[in-house]
C-alpha cells in the first residue's frame, strides 16, 4: 500500500494549455517538504485530448497548440506522492481514499461528455477538496495550501467568524478569500459553455441525504442483531485488502475505539493500541484503555502528552492539518499518529460512533429541544442553543473583533451554516434531527477530516469504521428510545458490545477526552501566549482586539469563559494565529512588551491583587 497517493491538484476549463501546465509543474517544483511523505518520487500528469476520452500519455502535449484556439475544455491532474494502477470509474480522471482502499473512493473528479466537470466527495467528510476559480479555468486539489500559490491569498472573513464560532471553518467557506470546500456527500457540476468558452456557476448536488426511516426499528433483540452484523461486516469490508501485516488502533478506553479494537482481535487482525498519557494534568484515560487492551490480549502503547512535547509538535501539526482546527486535541493525535506510525502503515480509530448513536452531547440538546417547544417564546431559540453547545466566541463578537471586522460579522449569520444540518423535514424525529446535524458538522467538517490529515502526516492510512453507509443509513431506523435509554446514552451500542467486552468499559460514563488546555495555557504556555497572541501582531492583523488573551485570563471576556472554557477559547485564537502565519506568508510585525505574559504568572497575579484592593 506504499505506492498509492494521497493528494491530487488539477485544473480544468478554458485556457493556454502551455501557460497552465507550467503554472502546475511550477506549484508542484515547490511544495514544502512537509506537504508529503512521498512527495517529489514521482509525479504524473494525466492528459485529456479534444473532446470527451481520455488517455493516460505525456504524448498527448504536443497536440494542445492545435487545441488552445478551440473552445474546448482542457483539463490536467497531478498526483503527489507515489503511483501505481489503480482502478477508477470510466469517466473519473482523478481519486483518493483516507483508508487506502481505492474501492470507494473519499473524493472524486470526473468528466461527463457533455463536457461537464464533477467534484465530488462521500457522506462522511474523510477526505477534502478543494476548489477556485482562475480566469476561466477551474483549479481543484485535496489540500487547501496546494491552491494558495495561484492568488495573494487573503483571509476570509465569514471563514474566520465561522471558525471562531465552532473551532473548524464551515463548509463551503475556507479560511482563504476565494477558495471554497466541496460540501460533504455533494457533487459540484460546472457546466461547460463551448459556445462561448465561459464557466457556468456550479449546480449543487446532493448524492447523500441523512434521512429518518418512517418505519422505526423498536425491537431490541432484533436491532442488536442487526447491529451486531453490521458491525462485523463493517470491519471485515476494511481488513479485506490487508495481508499479514499488524495494524494499529487508537483506543482511548471509551466504547467506540474498544469495539472496534475488540472487533478487529475477532476477526484475527494483529493489533497494537495505542492510547495518551496527559500525566497528572489531564483526566486520566490510559487506566480504561489499559483495561481493554489486557482483556484483549493485545499491546498497549502508552503516548506522552507532556506539555514540552505539545509545544514541540505544535507547529508539525498546524502544518500537517493544513486548515485551522482549534480543538485541544488535535496536537495529541498527532502525536498518537507519529508513534503509531513506527510501527503500521494502517490505523484504526472509534471515530463516528458518538455521530451515529447520539452520544452524551446530545443530552443537553434534547433538554433544550424539549424546553423549546414548551417555551417558544423563550430568550434562545433551539439554534441558538445549539450553537452555544460549541463553547466558543459566538455571542461575544463585540468583544472579541476590532471594529470594521466586527461591522462586517454583524452581516453573518451564523445559524446559516447549520439550517441544513437541522433540517426538520428530513427528520422530525429531534434525536434523529441531532443525529444528522452531528454526522454533518462536528463529523464531517471537523472530526473526519483532521483525523485524515493527521495521519496523512505520517503515512498512515485512517480507517474509521463507523463511517460505513449500510450502518450509518440502518441508524436511522432506530427508535429513540433505543439510542438514549433514560440517561444511558448510546444504549443499543452498549447491548450489541457487552459480549466483548468488560462491563464496567461498556458502561462507563462518557466524559470526553481530558486535554488539560487551561493547565497548559495558565501554567506550561503562560510566556509563549505572549508570543502567540502578541498584541501587535494581533493589532497589525487587524482582526481580534489586541488585548484579547489578557482580557481572557483577567476573566474580563465573558462570564462563561471560566474554568477549562479558558483554555479551549486560548487554544482556539492561538491554532488561528499559527495557521495563518504559516500559510499566509505574512510578514510578522515587531512584538510588543505590553501584555502580562512576560511576567512569571505568580507574580502577575500578585500585582493584579496589589493594583485591585
Amino acid at each position: 500500500m506504499d505506492n498509492i497517493p494521497r493528494h491530487f491538484l488539477g485544473y480544468w476549463g478554458y485556457g493556454a494549455q502551455h501557460q497552465l501546465e507550467a503554472l502546475l509543474t511550477g506549484i508542484v517544483e515547490n511544495l514544502s517538504p512537509n506537504l508529503s511523505p512521498t512527495r517529489g518520487e514521482a509525479l504524473n500528469f494525466f492528459l485529456a485530448k479534444k473532446g470527451f476520452g481520455l488517455v493516460f500519455t505525456d504524448d498527448l502535449k504536443s497536440q494542445f497548440s492545435q487545441q488552445e484556439n478551440h473552445l474546448i475544455p482542457i483539463w490536467n491532474v497531478v498526483y503527489i506522492g507515489l503511483d501505481r494502477n489503480y482502478s477508477l470509474l470510466q469517466n473519473q480522471i482523478a481519486g483518493v481514499s483516507a483508508s487506502g482502499i481505492f474501492t470507494s473512493l473519499d473524493a472524486w473528479v470526473s468528466l461527463e461528455e457533455n463536457n461537464c466537470l464533477i467534484l465530488g466527495r462521500e457522506p462522511f467528510g474523510k477526505m477534502p477538496l478543494y476548489w477556485t476559480v482562475q480566469g476561466q479555468v477551474i483549479w481543484f486539489a485535496t489540500q487547501l495550501q496546494l491552491l494558495l500559490p495561484l492568488q495573494q491569498a487573503e483571509v476570509s472573513i465569514p471563514g474566520l467568524y465561522g471558525y471562531s464560532c465552532f473551532s473548524y471553518v464551515p463548509t463551503p467557506l475556507t479560511p482563504v478569500r476565494k477558495v471554497f470546500g466541496v460540501p460533504a456527500g455533494t457533487e459540484l457540476v460546472w457546466q461547460s459553455n463551448c459556445e462561448f468558452g465561459i464557466l457556468q456557476t456550479p449546480i449543487s448536488q446532493n448524492i447523500n441525504s441523512w434521512r429518518q426511516d418512517p418505519e422505526q426499528l423498536t425491537d431490541e433483540a432484533r436491532a442488536i442483531d442487526e447491529l451486531q452484523i453490521l458491525l462485523k461486516n463493517s470491519i471485515e469490508q476494511q481488513i479485506a485488502d490487508l495481508k499479514d501485516e499488524p495494524v494499529g488502533v487508537f483506543l482511548s478506553g471509551g466504547l467506540d475505539s474498544s469495539i472496534v479494537a475488540a472487533l478487529l482481535v475477532q476477526a484475527g487482525v494483529k493489533v497494537r493500541a495505542y492510547t495518551l498519557d496527559f500525566g497528572d494534568a489531564g483526566i486520566p484515560e490510559y487506566p480504561y484503555a489499559e483495561q481493554v487492551a489486557q482483556f484483549l490480549k493485545i499491546p498497549l502503547v502508552k503516548v506522552a502528552a507532556t506539555p514540552n512535547q505539545i509545544e514541540n509538535a505544535l507547529i508539525p501539526t498546524v502544518e500537517a492539518l493544513d486548515l485551522p482546527f482549534g480543538d485541544g486535541v488535535c496536537v495529541p493525535l498527532y502525536l498518537l499518529s507519529q508513534r503509531a506510525s513506527q510501527e503500521t502503515q494502517v490505523i484504526f480509530n472509534g471515530e463516528g460512533g458518538d455521530q451515529l448513536f447520539a452520544g452524551w452531547t446530545n443530552k443537553p440538546l434534547i433538554a433544550a429541544g424539549v424546553y423549546q417547544s414548551e417555551n417558544p417564546g423563550g430568550e434562545e431559540t433551539f439554534i441558538q442553543q445549539y450553537l452555544r453547545t460549541f463553547h466558543r466566541l459566538w455571542g461575544y463578537e463585540s468583544q472579541v473583533y476590532q471594529p470594521e471586522i466586527y461591522t462586517e460579522i454583524k452581516n453573518l449569520d451564523p445559524e446559516d451554516w447549520l439550517l441544513a444540518a437541522l433540517d426538520v423535514t428530513e427528520c422530525p424525529s429531534l434525536l434523529h434531527r441531532l443525529r444528522r446535524a452531528s454526522l454533518m458538522l462536528k463529523g464531517a467538517q471537523n472530526i473526519h477530516p483532521r483525523a485524515t490529515a493527521l495521519g496523512f502526516a505520517h503515512g498512515l492510512w485512517v480507517r474509521s469504521p463507523f463511517c460505513n453507509l449500510d450502518l450509518a443509513q440502518w441508524t436511522f431506523c432506530l427508535s429513540g428510545e433505543l439510542c438514549l435509554q433514560g440517561a444511558c446514552e448510546k444504549y443499543i451500542l452498549k447491548r450489541a458490545g457487552e459480549n466483548w467486552l468488560p462491563p464496567e468499559i461498556v458502561w462507563r460514563q462518557k466524559r470526553g477526552m481530558g486535554v488539560p488546555l487551561t493547565s497548559w495555557c495558565l501554567n506550561d504556555f503562560w510566556h509563549q501566549l505572549g508570543v502567540w497572541l502578541n498584541p501587535q501582531i494581533l493589532s497589525a492583523n487587524n482582526h481580534f482586539y489586541p488585548d484579547i488573551a489578557a482580557q481572557i485570563v483577567e476573566g474580563k471576556l465573558g462570564a462563561a469563559i471560566q474554568g477549562r472554557r479558558i483554555g479551549e477559547i486560548l487554544w482556539l485564537l492561538m491554532m488561528w494565529q499559527l495557521w495563518r502565519s504559516h500559510f499566509l506568508n505574512e510578514k510578522l510585525s515587531k512584538q510588543s512588551w505590553n501584555h502580562p505574559f512576560w511576567l512569571p504568572r505568580w507574580l502577575w497575579r500578585n500585582y493584579r491583587i496589589i493594583f485591585n484592593s
